[in-house]
């Protein structure tokens, strides 16, 4: 296919000037529309208008410009069927091989906070995403043109082969063009859905594009890549610079991805339920995407130590979030352990020195970023998706409710608002012990919830437990889990309560004398 004549309309006008002077000097004549022409002829670049292609003015505002058969038809004609070639004959149809168009900036008027409505819906393109769609349908016949980084390859192809372009390099055009469209018939769609953010909408539309390729999946045979949401204002990887280490694996996001959310819940824009971590360096580290070590205390170095002495087994090989910059001593110390991912608001640069001694090991920075949306959390299952609501909520300390004669501590409520943070990252059933701000003991994923307090106290390091207290993502339908807690030093038990048997339970906790707070609410993690 020999590239004769090229309609060039675009928003996003980088390098566009550049594309359309190389058309020119290759001898392809160019049609251009509004904006795109103004910009073109201030470089100098000859241009016939749109109107003059069509015999139809440009009107409406620019609503109307290129929505015309004489366009369509010249996009869309096979060349080779003679009946195609007779009508385009008897209606002075000019055929069309190339057409370059990006759409009007539909993401990011919405993204904007000041954007009204109406001019949300002036950006709907229309006549762009017809263009795109006739001219890739027919990529046997023409090229489309959609990202300002094919350029400079299309132009390459052209110059090197008579203006002609490979029906491989036009069916790569095609599918990348299908591809912009559906996404921004998905962007369009979702602003629609979520102005009725009630419900879940009767289609769950939604675009990803890919950010990385991942070393592999959840094991070495398995390929993988990270997507993030198309238009988010965040995703697991923004902002985020990886100063060392190999390429990052699919477990590895997975790990990091709940490491990220405990340590904001423990600190950041979740932690408002009250004054625990307020102010202080946490330590969290994950592995098998479960914490197997969480800490508060008043520097990196203390968290990070409090943390690893939770579960030094477990944490060989984990996934390490800090919320404090990290020195050298800081990284010293972590250095004694192998670490799969090591992840920090900042490193001091004798602090890289030692860390990238480890040849493996990922270190990653966080940037400063926007706080993410309320997008629902998605579970792939057979043919299709389970769609929820994310558990942003965190309980207050005033909206809970002292089931037992004796009430904690202030110390002890600390432990226990700090403790039920960090249960509700735990997959169920899921037991946490923790006292003076660390978890001193973790039981996940157990089918019964006795077995996950038997875990969780098999696990603790401490020669006693004396002291210490446990929270339950959900409530104890026996005493048997609470009674065995109590044997080994439990002094405070917050669960959400909700039991048939609640009254079995408090009794327990009455007869040892130890406080219990019933949340209300519970916090499965499946």
């Amino acid at each position: 296919m020999q590239v004769r004549r090229a309609l060039l309309s675009v928003s996003d006008k980088r390098g566009i000037v550049d594309f359309a002077r190389g058309l020119a000097e290759l001898g392809v004549e160019i049609i251009s529309t509004g904006g795109t022409a103004q910009e073109l002829r201030g470089a100098g670049i000859e241009v016939r208008p749109i109107d003059d292609f069509t015999g139809f003015p440009e009107i409406m505002d620019g609503r109307v410009k290129t929505l015309h058969p004489k366009l369509y038809a010249g996009l869309l004609a096979v060349r080779e069927n003679p009946e195609h070639l007779r009508e385009a004959a008897e209606q002075d149809v000019e055929f069309v091989e190339l057409v370059c168009v990006n759409l009007y900036p539909f993401e990011r008027t919405v993204a904007r906070a000041d954007a009204s409505e109406a001019e949300i819906i002036e950006n709907i393109d229309i006549g762009g995403p017809t263009m795109i769609r006739a001219a890739a349908k027919n990529h046997g016949y023409a090229a489309v043109v959609v990202r300002p980084e094919s350029y400079d390859a299309v132009l390459e192809e052209l110059r090197n082969s008579d203006r002609r372009l490979s029906l491989e390099t036009r069916a790569s055009l095609a599918a990348e063009a299908f591809a912009a469209t559906a996404r921004y018939d998905t962007a369009i769609a979702r602003w629609f859905a979520e102005q009725d953010a009630d419900d879940f909408p009767p289609l769950h539309v939604r675009a990803y594009e890919k950010v990385v390729d991942l070393s592999y999946g959840e094991n070495p045979h398995q390929r993988a890549a990270y997507y993030s949401l198309a238009g988010a204002r965040t995703h697991l990887l923004s902002m985020v610079r990886q100063h060392h280490g190999k390429q990052l694996s699919y477990n590895n996001l997975l790990d990091l991805d709940a490491a990220r959310r405990l340590s904001e819940d423990l600190t950041g824009a979740g932690a408002g339920t009250g004054t625990v971590g307020a102010g202080q360096a946490s330590c969290v580290i994950v592995k098998h995407n479960n914490p197997c070590g969480v800490a508060l205390a008043g520097s990196g170095l203390e968290a990070y130590r409090r943390a690893f002495a939770c579960d030094p087994l477990s944490a060989y090989g984990g996934v390490i979030v800090l919320n404090t910059r990290i020195d050298r001593e800081l990284a010293t110390e972590l250095n004694k352990q192998f670490i799969e991912v090591l992840f920090a608001p900042a490193y001091d640069a004798d602090a890289l020195e030692v860390l990238c001694t480890k040849k493996n090991v990922r270190l990653l920075e966080q940037g400063d970023r926007r706080a993410g949306g309320g997008e629902p959390e998605l579970r792939q299952v057979a043919g299709g998706l389970l769609v929820q609501d994310r558990d942003a909520l965190l309980e207050r300390r005033e909206d809970m409710t002292v089931a037992t004669t004796r009430a904690p501590s202030e110390d002890e409520w600390e432990d226990l608002l700090f403790a039920w943070r960090v249960c509700k990252h735990v997959r169920s059933n899921a037991i946490v012990l923790a006292r003076g701000l660390a978890t001193v003991g973790v039981g996940a994923g157990q089918m019964s919830r006795v077995d996950s307090v038997r875990l969780a106290i098999e696990k603790a390091q401490l020669d006693s437990l004396a002291g210490s207290v446990l929270a339950s993502d959900a409530f104890f339908p026996f005493a048997d889990g609470p009674e065995l807690a109590i044997e080994a030093g439990i002094v405070a038990v917050i669960q959400p309560g909700g039991s048939v048997r609640d009254d079995e339970v408090v009794a327990a906790a009455e007869e040892a004398g130890i406080a219990m707070v019933m949340t209300g609410r519970r916090h499965f993690r499946h």
